[in-house]
């Protein structure tokens, strides 16, 4: 009979990695089981019908706000004169039956922002839903 007295080492002990990687195995088949591979076709937009209601470049809603420093400023709905106290009912007559409300706001480099500000106001009073500022390069290109 041979007996190993062990040595330097003492106990050996080897992590078994078998049952480890049948887990691995049974998990594996288990998702490729349960996510589907259903054949796709070609995604592809296709073409919508036109909107009928589309608002004409024309018809753009434009304030136009004048003024030197110092002064009060005079205003413009489509070059239209208008007080400042006329125009929160004007632009509610404009909006009242407008799907499309988008109004801009037009100033020249003289006028102080507070005046346009004010005007921005008037415009959310009005129930406008998108107002645009018009700066000069917007100006120069039309």
């Amino acid at each position: 009979m041979a007996m190993s007295t062990g040595g330097a080492g003492g106990r050996m002990s080897e992590m078994n990695v078998t049952p480890m990687i049948d887990i691995l195995l049974v998990l594996l088949i288990i998702f490729m089981v349960i996510v589907p591979v259903t054949p796709r076709g070609l995604d592809a937009q296709l073409p919508q019908p036109a909107k009928a209601n589309l608002p004409n470049p024309g018809d753009a809603i434009v304030v136009q706000v004048f003024g030197h420093p110092g002064e009060l400023p005079t205003y413009r709905i489509n070059g239209t004169d208008v007080t400042h106290a006329q125009l929160l009912p004007k632009l509610a007559d404009i909006y009242a039956n407008r799907a499309e409300r988008v109004l801009f706001v037009r100033s020249d480099g003289n006028v102080d922002f507070s005046y346009v500000a004010d005007v921005i106001d008037i415009g959310k009073a009005a129930n406008v839903d998108h107002i645009g500022l018009m700066t000069p390069k917007t100006q120069a290109s039309q």
